[in-house]
């Protein structure tokens, strides 16, 4: 997997996780592969920790 798959991965995996902890919310939808539509608060540090860690080759 390229690096911007990987990035794109790692920000749908933050994404659906802040959307399971807010409840209803934030609510992610997919609208195409390349695409999701966000409703709702999202926590920026946390997204940005999340492709902090995949350009350092972290989990």
């Amino acid at each position: 997997m390229d690096m911007e798959a990987q990035i794109v991965a790692a920000l749908r995996t933050e994404l659906q996780r802040q959307a399971a902890d807010a409840g209803d919310a934030l609510r992610i939808a997919e609208a195409s592969s390349a695409r999701v539509r966000i409703e709702g608060s999202v926590d920026l540090e946390a997204l940005a920790m999340a492709v902090a860690g995949t350009v350092a080759g972290g989990p």
